[in-house]
């Protein structure tokens, strides 16, 4: 089988195009917190309960989270683009960072929902790291809301209209 060679550039713009919600995901490091901003989190499994994140090998998480850790994951609010800008790498020393605690996981105070997990599988794909866990303890909060990211840019999301007028006829 003949692989097509796709240039990196092409396959980011390409992906660009797809809105995203934002995270930051955070661990102890150094007894310390720390985090990152990821947009590559998705569910994996109902039952049971598994999610997934894509880390980029060498960053500071592939270097202290493996198999049998665990780590948190706060979803973000329309509200929080500095957070998500602080621990996307634009470090901001200003910014008065608040966490909650689950057990020792650092958790982004305020965040939309919050989940601590534990590693069952890390799977090497390309340049990235697939972590698999298993979720441990999960918090939904307020319903304001979600943090968007799309073409490189954070985006809000617009409320659908609470009421259509549609009869017969009218098409879409």
């Amino acid at each position: 089988m003949t692989r097509s060679r796709i240039y990196p550039a092409a396959l980011r713009a390409t992906m660009r195009r797809l809105a995203s919600g934002v995270t930051v995901v955070t661990f102890r490091c150094g007894g310390e917190a720390a985090g990152m901003t990821a947009n590559s989190f998705l569910s994996v499994s109902l039952d049971p309960a598994l999610v997934l994140v894509s880390v980029r090998k060498g960053s500071r998480f592939a270097g202290h989270v493996n198999v049998g850790h665990r780590y948190g994951v706060s979803i973000l609010g329309d509200a929080q683009q500095a957070l998500s800008a602080h621990f996307g790498g634009r470090r901001d020393d200003t910014l008065d960072v608040e966490f909650d605690h689950v057990d020792d996981i650092p958790l982004i105070a305020d965040s939309l929902a919050q989940l601590t997990a534990r590693v069952t599988d890390v799977h090497p794909a390309g340049d990235h790291l697939l972590y698999i866990a298993e979720v441990e303890h999960l918090r939904c909060g307020c319903d304001a809301p979600p943090l968007l990211f799309q073409g490189g840019a954070y985006r809000r999301m617009h409320p659908a209209p609470t009421h259509v007028h549609w009869q017969p006829g009218d098409g879409w």
